[in-house]
């Protein structure tokens, strides 16, 4: 399981890394004003209904019923109930476009109502809607071939398919002269990314034997149960994005960079939260199904553990940065071109309200895995809303006093909520059982974590300082690489002495 915990976290990464080449593309070339704002809502609006109808949904109940029943049934069992499945998500998300596209304007009016005062931006981002909204059937279609190549434990392809998103929206702006606007050029590379993500996880799933046609929606006793795990997990989706569509909506009211400042927050948070959380919980969930379905369950308590362990460990040292030198790290990003020092600033703030929930949302994955790997989908689904229904309430007291950043730090208690809640109702039922080994893990990331909080708050001046006299023309990168490379040093070399101490061998075979 950590074989392919790394890979898929080493996707997830290179991944995230060609973002961040995509990203300062972005900031420089379209920066953080009403257009930046116009695409971050069009790019979120189709994102909003894949998150409830695809990866979030789709998976928690697609992956452990596909894997049971090629485990129980058969081969042939399991490609039935794919065809089945395909026909219906297919057919679905179809109506959805049609309807999408014939009415644009009034969703960017009812998801958006902010832009409705600017006729510009409000025309800009119905057009940009218009073009990317075609992205949500693709990625519908490459959910589901990932979530079977996973489920017969082939990870690296689905991890690795982002990248194409990155490539096509850099390769789009290097020739935005070609677009009505830069922001029109980063749609189009959306659009185009859908198309190559889906060609690429369709071939992978011919060559992995998982690929099927779609066959008449017959609602056997696969369906139907497939269908009591969907059902409730579509609405706890629809509760998570519920609370991020209220940051859609409200940004809309915000001066002009509010939804810029959340656009490349989010984008820097979501390094951690994909590369650990995400991968930590898409390897976990089809290993623990595998190990219920075959009645081992001490085995599949002992893989949710280690893969908590790492995740803590590996997402610790983020938390540390982005509480302590948030203004160092968008600056050295992100701050030249279009993106000036004020931008700098908001982000900032958004990135260090985010920190404050890094820890439940990179565990949230793997701590649902403890019911969707049984097909309960029905309690996550009452933790997510129990979540959600505080951290509504808190962005409406909070995004006039803090703005964008209110609206973060309502979203980081909404996930340590939902954490407790999730992990609460598991240690109680019986689906999940820590051991001294979790614990241990828990004393060494914390302990390496608070050394290298310190540190960075000591260095963070004379970071700036030698940025600033030594080489001027590139201080905010320099100040960036000096704070990483003395980071990375202290968390390194702590988390080591610590393992020593608490006798914890950090990579075995």
């Amino acid at each position: 399981m950590l074989k392919n915990l790394i890979k898929v976290g080493g996707w997830t990464l290179v991944s995230r890394v060609t973002g961040f080449v995509r990203d300062i593309l972005m900031a420089a070339i379209i920066g953080a004003g009403p257009l930046m704002d116009a695409f971050a809502v069009a790019f979120r609006l189709p994102n909003h209904f894949r998150a409830i109808f695809g990866e979030g949904a789709f998976s928690t109940a697609f992956v452990p019923a596909y894997t049971r029943i090629r485990t129980q049934q058969g081969d042939a069992a399991g490609d039935l109930f794919h065809a089945r499945v395909l026909s219906l998500l297919l057919g679905s998300q179809i109506v959805l476009l049609a309807v999408a596209l014939a009415f644009t304007g009034g969703v960017v009016t009812l998801l958006a109502p902010g832009f409705a005062r600017n006729a510009a931006v409000f025309q800009t981002t119905v057009e940009l809607t218009r073009i990317t909204f075609p992205y949500l059937l693709l990625m519908t279609l490459v959910t589901l071939w990932a979530g079977a190549l996973n489920a017969v434990r082939q990870f690296s392809v689905a991890a690795a398919a982002p990248i194409l998103l990155n490539i096509a929206i850099v390769g789009t702006l290097a020739v935005a002269w070609l677009f009505r606007t830069p922001a029109h050029a980063a749609a189009w590379g959306v659009l185009i990314a859908g198309i190559l993500e889906a060609l690429l996880l369709a071939f992978a799933a011919v060559k992995a034997g998982v690929l099927v046609l779609p066959r008449l929606p017959v609602l056997d006793t696969n369906v139907r149960s497939f269908f009591r795990a969907f059902l409730p997990a579509v609405i706890g989706s629809a509760g998570v994005q519920i609370a991020m569509l209220a940051d859609t909506i409200i940004v809309t009211f915000l001066p002009s960079g509010g939804a810029s400042a959340l656009y490349y927050a989010d984008r820097l948070y979501q390094l951690p939260v994909g590369v650990i959380g995400i991968a930590a919980g898409t390897v976990l969930l089809p290993e623990m199904a595998r190990l219920i379905a075959g009645g081992d369950e001490a085995r599949a308590h002992g893989a949710q553990n280690r893969a908590m362990g790492f995740t803590i460990l590996l997402a610790a040292p983020f938390l540390a940065a982005f509480l302590a030198v948030p203004d160092i790290i968008i600056g050295g990003l992100f701050q030249r071109g279009a993106f000036n020092e004020a931008a700098t600033r908001e982000a900032a703030g958004v990135l260090g309200a985010y920190a404050i929930g890094l820890i439940p949302i990179v565990l949230i994955r793997s701590a649902v895995a403890s019911f969707t790997a049984r097909g309960d989908t029905t309690t996550p689904l009452w933790a997510s809303l129990s979540a959600i229904a505080l951290n509504l309430l808190l962005k409406l007291v909070l995004w006039q006093r803090f703005g964008a950043a209110g609206l973060a730090f309502a979203t980081s208690i909404g996930a340590w909520t939902n954490l407790a809640i999730l992990w609460g109702l598991s240690s109680h039922q019986g689906k999940s059982e820590a051991d001294g080994a979790l614990g241990r893990m828990v004393v060494l990331a914390s302990g390496a974590a608070l050394s290298l909080l310190v540190v960075l708050l000591i260095v963070r001046e004379p970071a700036t300082a030698f940025g600033i006299n030594i080489v001027p023309r590139y201080a905010n990168e320099t100040a960036l690489a000096v704070v990483a490379l003395i980071g990375g040093a202290v968390y390194a070399g702590v988390a080591l002495g610590l393992s020593r101490r608490l006798g914890i061998t950090i990579m075995r075979r």
